[in-house]
């Protein structure tokens, strides 16, 4: 049975390292990978077809069926109903998960024009989230069969307790955050 790359480094090199420096007593307290949700809104006013293209988009980056998601309120400043369409949705776990965070950090985010890292700044609780304006940094993606470019939404949730520890996990798996400037 195939593992992932990922989770072979998390398992093997980062547990005991985390468990040596932060002197966690048993291997479930180091912080681990729980979930990436990734998201990305559709203005289905605009084009009907918007949101399943939307939807065939994120299946191949993903590698995993996505659900489209419904407003669920109307809101008259924005034009929106009622159950309209509004986005597309999808929860990655276990080696899914792994697989598309290691295509993330190793081979789309160094495509990236003028990368310099990914800001600092975590939720509180050790989760992160970073705003990806354009889908073709993906190589699933062909340049040529796309119509629009689709902006998503990637949120890594983790099992740390405080930013601090989910901070050195995701450096650890790779995560290229900016340098702090001197």
């Amino acid at each position: 049975m195939h593992t992932p790359t990922l989770k072979k480094v998390y398992l093997e090199t980062i547990v005991p390292e985390m468990m040596k420096t932060r002197g966690y007593a048993n291997r479930h307290e180091v912080p681990a990978l729980e979930k990436i949700i990734v998201n990305s809104g559709v203005n289905s006013k605009l084009d009907r077809a918007a949101v399943e293209e939307t939807a065939k988009e994120l299946a191949i980056v993903c590698g995993q069926k996505p659900i489209v998601t419904h407003a669920r309120s109307s809101v008259s400043n924005f034009k929106v109903r009622q159950a309209m369409p509004v986005g597309v949705k999808t929860t990655l776990r276990g080696k899914n998960m792994y697989e598309f965070l290691y295509r993330l950090v190793n081979i789309a985010l160094p495509v990236i024009r003028d990368f310099r890292g990914l800001p600092v700044k975590m939720d509180g609780h050790g989760n992160y989230t970073i705003g990806i304006t354009d889908h073709t940094i993906f190589p699933e993606i062909v340049m040529d069969t796309t119509k629009r470019s689709i902006g998503m939404d990637i949120t890594i949730v983790t099992t740390a307790k405080t930013d601090e520890e989910g901070r050195e996990l995701l450096e650890k798996l790779g995560m290229p955050f900016r340098k702090k400037q001197l």
